[in-house]
């Protein structure tokens, strides 16, 4: 041991220069696997894409020429009914932020231009596309086509009646077809004409066909798929506004007494009939006209058919029959035919 340290003195290790060990160290030129890049040139830096002005859309707005108030359902609404107030605020349009080039009201997209005008022009325009009215023959042969269950060309319509989006449906099967099969159920169906209407008014086309709850609706001899009208969709269901009160605590022309008096009454009687989910109603309003020759207050059964549907029903009797409706309850329908005098006439 001795030996070894002596040794180390005598002939310590030879420490090469930092310089040269750095050099060493850092070059890679005698292992060409491992040299060093050369250094690229730096790019020229890319000029930054211009930053899009907040004013200006990113999207084209959708303008239609059609000459009535756009809302979620034609048939199932009333233009003259004015809300207390909404569930969502008015600015959230169901078509989409700047996606229409009309301002959404809470309940509808109205004309922006003279409605005079683009009504005239739409009635023009509707003509020529129908044409010559239809012969015998044809009707007969469109309608031996196309009124049968198996059509594929068909659309259901419920609750909501004859929605927006519905329009958009139509001119898609009149791209194939001359004519589109259309079933009717639930509430519309109390007013069968008020579908008919709508249906002809907002679409262009023609019933050529009704039996109970189904339509047949003809394009026109002069339809060019090309030149269908534009009609901008709905994203979303709009939330119904808030209405006033459909039933009074005290009725019109009543004291509270004999309010409460003709619903017990109601509750108490027997139902004049009982209304299924999803049916057919067309025979309701006359069976209720009837019914009011006899009995002063009239009770419709309603189970399973839902809440928000007793309430449709209830409405359109009360413009239909019409009369006064003073109880929803357990879905059941309490109609009042109001005061009336000699001549049967509603006060």
């Amino acid at each position: 041991m001795q030996r070894l340290s002596s040794l180390r003195r005598r002939f310590p290790p030879q420490i090469p220069p930092s310089h040269t060990l750095s050099s060493h160290t850092l070059s890679f030129d005698e292992d060409p696997p491992f040299s060093r890049l050369q250094a690229l040139p730096n790019p020229t830096k890319k000029s930054s894409p211009e930053k899009p002005n907040e004013s200006t859309p990113h999207f084209l707005q959708n303008s239609s020429n059609l000459p009535f108030d756009f809302s979620y359902s034609y048939s199932e609404s009333d233009p003259s009914a004015r809300p207390i107030s909404f569930r969502e605020p008015p600015k959230y349009s169901p078509f989409g932020p700047g996606r229409l080039d009309r301002k959404w009201t809470g309940t509808c997209a109205p004309v922006e231009e003279d409605e005079d005008l683009v009504r005239e022009m739409w009635e023009e325009e509707k003509d020529r596309v129908l044409g010559e009215p239809l012969t015998e023959e044809e009707v007969d042969l469109l309608v031996e086509k196309y009124r049968h269950s198996d059509c594929k060309q068909q659309i259901n319509i419920g609750k909501d009646g004859v929605t927006h989006n519905m329009l958009e449906d139509i001119h898609n099967h009149w791209r194939r077809a001359e004519a589109v099969r259309i079933k009717c159920l639930g509430s519309p169906t109390l007013d069968i004409d008020n579908v008919c209407f709508h249906l002809q008014d907002k679409s262009g086309g023609k019933v050529i066909y009704r039996h109970l709850n189904i339509l047949l609706l003809y394009r026109g001899r002069h339809y060019d798929p090309k030149r269908r009208p534009v009609i901008p969709l709905m994203l979303w269901k709009p939330r119904a506004p808030i209405y006033p009160k459909l039933v009074k605590n005290v009725a019109d022309g009543l004291t509270f007494e004999e309010t409460k008096e003709f619903r017990n009454k109601g509750l108490n009687s027997h139902p004049l009939m009982k209304l299924t989910r999803n049916g057919v109603y067309l025979n309701v309003v006359q069976k209720v006209r009837d019914a009011f020759q006899i009995d002063e207050v009239v009770r419709l059964d309603c189970t399973y058919v839902g809440t928000s549907e007793c309430k449709r029903i209830g409405v359109k009797l009360r413009d239909l029959v019409p009369c006064i409706p003073i109880l929803f309850k357990d879905e059941q329908i309490i109609l009042w035919r109001g005061k009336r005098d000699i001549g049967n006439q509603t006060t």
